[in-house]
């Protein structure tokens, strides 16, 4: 730009040089012109050249007024020349007297001055002749003045470098000039060109009138400077406006004072005519002088676009929250209950649900091969008989906002319902999709199910309907229904859809609570055909129990897919159903041993593994072995049955025991590896406790004062962990009226007493929840006491409690002998037996008790090692023991009939309600229990038959 601007001056000075140049050389030719007129008219009119040219010697007068005349014209020449031609004067004083060659007639005969312009050698020359004439007329003379133009230009020449210095000047001056303009220019169009600039005028003008969006332009005279034609159009302004100031516009009293102010607003909302504008204001500076752009947009449209996009926005909150909020608990009622809580007021004024009976019972619902018929439809209630369904619906929910309507005429819940095939509940199940009665009033079919009723729903305000079914997995579940009343728009097909996507969500929650129930009952049930249903008879301790199984207060939503669902809801099914069991198992010796286990998780498979330990250590229990022995052969147990299952552990048909084939959330679903449990055997002989445990906690003692310790039981690892470590026992005594308190860690570890769920706390509480039960709280009271103190009403693990009373028997009804190893030894021990029965009234089993103590007399003086001691023990049951240092057992086996012996332990089993081996430290103690007398369960084979019976036909 400033390249072109100085080209610009340059060729301006260069022409302007040139034309002065032009004009000099014309002024030149004039003054030249002028200059050889003026010397010959001068010279040619001078007073006394009429006398000089008649006088005798006219050249000798002439020629040097010539020279003198020449040089103060400023000519070059000045000649004159007589009529014949002859020079009286001249440029060169050798021409004097010579003659002109050419024709002087026209100059003489012109009578006149005449000038003309002629080429020589040295340039352009103007000659002009002036004739002299006598006094009479006659010609005397002619008058030649002759000057070259260069002769002028010298002139003009001398003042050529003043005129090129001047043009140098004023093109310096220009550029100069021409350097800040173009500075100053680029500064306020920021570096753009002028076809950048001519471009961006054109865009801007383009977006500016073509916008959407109108524009006003105030100056800080709040005149209006430029105002587009969208702003025309929304305003109504006139089509001349600029210049006029924005009170004079006739606009609404509102904008008009936004304009005036020239205030900043955002957004703000004027009515302009029937249009709702969104009107925006911003000061113009710093980007230009002090004004306001103001910007109009026509939010008319937006506002009813807005306000769909409002309610679809509602509606996709209602579907989330339709996931978050509907399927919190495993309940079907429940669920129901919150379908309508979710959908009341935001979606319907009334919602009700109504289910087929087999889902409130966890039955799965069975197709119907044709509707039932109807007998007295609710006509406002959303259920019906159809092919699909069982056709007998219960009332499960209903729910209603305060919409002006009172009480609307609901069946009450619980109530069992059936509807005609007309009406839409019935046409929403035949065709299982929603169903849309948008003027109920109009309804005819639907009024004339119950019309009495119809007409007091109608009267309320309800007007309209949709009605959808609870479908899942195929099968029709029941039936949502809402309603809609006074004050409420009618539903549309739209709210047909959301309606069906709400109930599909719910209807995935009702199935799964469903299915949850019947996995519960059966769950419950196995559980409870595991656990004992009372605790046996016996003398040793009074023995009272509590179990009080998990509750889960919430489910963890309701997942559409089954793998899902059986992930989650198998972590809640065992609400109810746990792992925690209690035993009281009654051993030979008067003594009964007392078991508290716990198996981590809850549900079937906890209740299957607990029912498989329970067994086993039962089965431990009678072979008699010590409290060490059955915690150690039941460590193996588990610790062999988890590395004997896959680890591709499934639930269900194909893979282990779970319902529906349902695919397991982990390997580890059913191991018992962590399950813990301790066991404890009294004997009210000696009034002692031998205890032991594998990761469970150890048994509170409340002694006969009301003392509570904690007696230090070794503790080991849980089942299936120890690896064939050793497994240490614990021993102490109780006196009579002591309680033994044997928990699992449900009712100590609470994570709402502890962060850490650390048992310490709930020691402590049980600690004095013990003391404040007193010394003679018996065992049924001090379970109560003991979970009031703790608050495990509802635990959040299961709580297993056994509380028992010993009892020590009395020295009387014991009786010890010690026996020599001599065979003639037995008669002795036979009648010391005898008396001993007598004394105690046992007279009647005499006989057999002696028989039966013989043998085992006799066997331990044979193949035992002394000493051998022998026992009898009057209880519920007459126990015989005899015991030897010997670890030697003996077996029962059929003697052949060439044996002369090996068919006393016959007679003893035969006899004897049952016996065995109990190996102790010292050695062993072989035991055999005889009913007492009037039991009802003695032998009642007679001793010759008995032996008969060792023979067979072959044998004879």
């Amino acid at each position: 730009m400033f390249v072109l601007q100085v080209v610009v001056v340059v060729l301006l000075v260069a022409a302007a040089v040139a034309v002065l140049l032009v004009q000099a050389r014309r002024d030149s030719e004039r003054d030249a012109r002028h200059r050889s007129q003026t010397a010959a008219e001068t010279f040619a009119h001078s007073p006394g050249l009429v006398d000089v040219l008649t006088g005798p010697d006219p050249a000798a007068v002439l020629e040097p007024a010539a020279q003198v005349a020449q040089e103060a014209g400023g000519v070059d020449a000045i000649t004159v020349l007589d009529p014949a031609g002859v020079f009286l004067t001249g440029p060169d004083t050798a021409q004097i007297g010579s003659r002109y060659q050419g024709n002087l007639g026209p100059f003489l005969a012109a009578g006149q001055s005449l000038t003309t312009k002629y080429s020589t050698n040295q340039g352009d020359a103007f000659v002009t002749v002036v004739p002299v004439y006598g006094r009479a007329g006659e010609p005397l003379a002619l008058v030649v003045a002759a000057i070259t133009v260069d002769r002028v230009n010298d002139t003009v020449g001398r003042l050529i470098p003043w005129l090129v210095l001047g043009a140098a000047g004023a093109l310096a001056l220009s550029a100069g000039a021409a350097a800040l303009v173009s500075r100053r220019l680029r500064r306020q169009t920021r570096g753009l060109g002028p076809s950048e600039i001519t471009r961006m005028y054109e865009h801007h003008d383009a977006v500016l009138h073509a916008a959407r969006e109108g524009v006003l332009i105030l100056d800080a005279e709040r005149r209006v400077v430029l105002a587009n034609d969208e702003a025309r159009r929304l305003l109504d302004l006139p089509d001349v406006v600029e210049r006029r100031g924005s009170a004079s516009l006739a606009l609404p009293p509102g904008l008009a004072d936004l304009l005036v102010s020239g205030r900043d607003a955002s957004d703000e909302v004027h009515i302009v005519g029937d249009r709702l504008l969104a009107v925006n204001q911003r000061p113009t500076a710093p980007y230009g002088s002090a004004g306001s752009v103001v910007t109009l947009r026509d939010t008319t449209e937006l506002r009813q676009l807005a306000g769909q996009a409002q309610a679809v926005r509602e509606r996709l909150s209602l579907l989330y929250e339709a996931g978050v909020r509907v399927g919190t608990t495993l309940d079907v009622a429940r669920t129901a209950q919150e379908l309508a809580d979710l959908c009341v007021p935001r979606f319907a004024d009334i919602v009700t649900v109504d289910l087929l009976d087999a889902m409130l019972d966890g039955g799965e619902p069975t197709p119907s091969p044709t509707p039932s018929p109807v007998t007295d439809p609710e006509t406002h209630d959303a259920s019906e008989a159809a092919p699909g369904s069982s056709g007998r619906m219960r009332r499960v929910t209903s729910h209603w906002a305060e919409w002006g309507g009172g009480v609307p005429t609901l069946y009450p819940i619980g109530e069992e319902i059936e509807f005609a095939e007309a009406t839409p509940m019935a046409e929403a199940l035949r065709d299982g999709r929603g169903v849309l009665r948008a003027d109920l009033a109009a309804d005819l079919a639907w009024q004339a199910q119950a019309p009495d009723r119809a007409a007091r729903l109608i009267e309320a305000g309800v007007h309209s309907l949709v009605t959808v079914p609870l479908k899942a997995r195929g099968l029709v579940l029941g039936l949502a229904t809402f309603w809609r009343g006074a004050g409420s728009a009618a539903f549309d097909t739209d709210d047909v859809s959301f309606a069906e996507e709400v109930a599909a969500r719910a209807a995935v929650a009702v199935d799964n609570a469903r299915r949850y129930t019947r996995e519960h009952a059966t769950a419950v049930t196995l559980q409870r055909s595991l656990l004992p249903h009372a605790l046996p008879e016996q003398d040793a301790v009074d023995a009272a129990y509590r179990y009080l199984p998990a509750r889960a207060a919430t489910a963890p939503g309701a997942p559409a897919d089954t793998a899902a669902y059986a992930a989650e809801a198998e972590t809640v099914v065992g609400a109810g159903v746990g792992g925690d069991w209690y035993d009281v198992i009654v051993l030979p010796g008067a003594r009964v041993a007392l078991v508290v286990g716990d198996v981590v998780g809850h549900g079937l498979h906890a209740a299957a593994t607990m029912g498989r330990l329970r067994t086993a250590v039962r089965n431990f229990s009678a072979l008699d072995l010590s409290p060490d022995e059955v915690v150690g052969h039941l460590d193996e147990l588990v610790a062999g049955i988890d590395q004997d299952r896959p680890e591709d552990n499934a639930i269900g048909p194909g893979g282990a025991d779970g319902p529906e084939g349902l695919a397991g959330p982990d390997a580890s679903v059913g191991r018992m590896t962590g399950a813990t449990c301790l066991y404890a055997i009294y004997d009210p002989v000696a009034g002692r406790v031998v205890a032991a445990r594998a990761g469970h906690p150890g048994p509170a003692v409340v002694d006969a004062a009301g003392a509570v310790d904690f007696p230090q039981v070794p503790a080991s690892l849980p089942l299936g962990l120890n690896e064939g470590l050793p497994i240490e026992t614990a021993e102490f005594d109780l006196a009579e009226g002591s309680r033994l308190v044997l928990f699992t860690d449900g009712l100590v570890e609470r994570r709402d007493r502890h962060e850490d769920g650390d048992g310490d706390a709930g020691l402590d509480l049980l600690r004095d929840a013990l003391v404040t039960a007193g010394p003679a709280a018996t065992p049924e009271q001090t379970c109560d006491a003991v979970i009031a103190a703790l608050g495990v009403e509802r635990p959040s693990d299961d709580v297993a409690l056994l509380v028992a009373r010993t009892h020590v028997l009395d020295d009387a009804r014991v009786a010890v002998w010690d026996v020599p190893s001599d065979p003639e030894a037995v008669g002795a021990v036979r009648a010391a037996c005898a008396r001993q029965l007598d004394a105690w009234g046992l007279g009647a089993i005499d006989f057999t008790a002696e028989l039966i103590l013989s043998e085992l007399v006799t066997n331990a003086i044979r193949y035992g090692t002394p000493p051998i001691r022998v026992r009898l023990i009057h209880e519920r049951a007459l126990t015989c023991e005899v015991s030897d240092a010997g670890s030697t057992a003996p077996h029962l086996r059929r003697a052949a009939t060439t044996d002369e012996g090996g068919r006393g332990l016959f007679l003893v089993a035969r006899f004897a309600a049952r016996w065995g081996t109990r190996y102790t430290a010292r050695g062993k103690v072989i035991w055999a229990e005889l009913p007492l007398p009037g039991a009802g369960d003695a032998p009642t084979a007679d001793l010759g038959d008995a032996l008969l019976d060792q023979f067979t036909d072959a044998d004879w």
